[in-house]
């Protein structure tokens, strides 16, 4: 498994998350915009409202912790500064995701 999967456990390959709640471990941080589900390169691009201006940012899905269906809220082991200080999601950075793979391996382990 690679930071660009979900954690096994979750059971996340075949969800579509698109509009959940994601709460870093010090509260609610915005909705997901878009979510992918491909092996090696599945990733959260969360909408962070005004909390930020509106930024968005893409979250690779190894730092999923836990999903709740039924409130609707993915939960996730980054704290609302490391996703604020986390590189803007452009368009582009679908297909070249160096700078994110840089940024987030201090969260991988």
């Amino acid at each position: 498994m690679t930071m660009w999967d979900y954690p096994a456990e979750l059971g996340a390959a075949d969800r579509d998350l698109v509009g959940y709640n994601v709460e870093a471990t010090d509260g609610k941080i915005g909705k997901i915009d878009e979510s992918t589900n491909d092996v090696g390169a599945s990733y959260l691009v969360v909408d962070t409202g005004f909390w930020i201006f509106g930024k968005k940012r893409m979250i690779p899905a190894g730092v999923v912790e836990r999903i709740d269906d039924t409130e609707e809220n993915v939960y996730v082991r980054l704290s609302k500064d490391d996703i604020k200080s986390a590189p803007d999601f452009q368009e582009q950075d679908r297909r070249e995701r160096e700078m994110y793979d840089k940024y987030y391996e201090t969260y991988w382990s």
